[in-house]
């Protein structure tokens, strides 16, 4: 099972439903048990829906930004 910090380093791919079965049970499993994660998951996706609220023009620079920023979390 997942550890905490485990799960937020996947927490991204997560919400983007980039994870495969496996990891998305491995995911689900540790939310069951871990009310912090389960919180922590819930800003980011109440993070996720303000994002959405910004005009088109601000979105498209915060969506290179994050993508920017995922990769180097993925390539330190």
């Amino acid at each position: 099972m997942l550890n905490c910090k485990e799960l937020v380093a996947r927490s991204s791919d997560f919400l983007d439903g980039q994870l495969g079965l496996r990891q998305r049970l491995g995911v689900h499993a540790h939310l069951a048990m871990c009310r912090n994660c389960r919180r922590f998951i819930r800003q980011m996706r109440l993070s996720q829906a303000v994002l959405r609220q910004l005009p088109s023009g601000q979105r498209a620079d915060l969506d290179a930004l994050a993508t920017k920023l995922a990769e180097k979390r993925r390539h330190p």
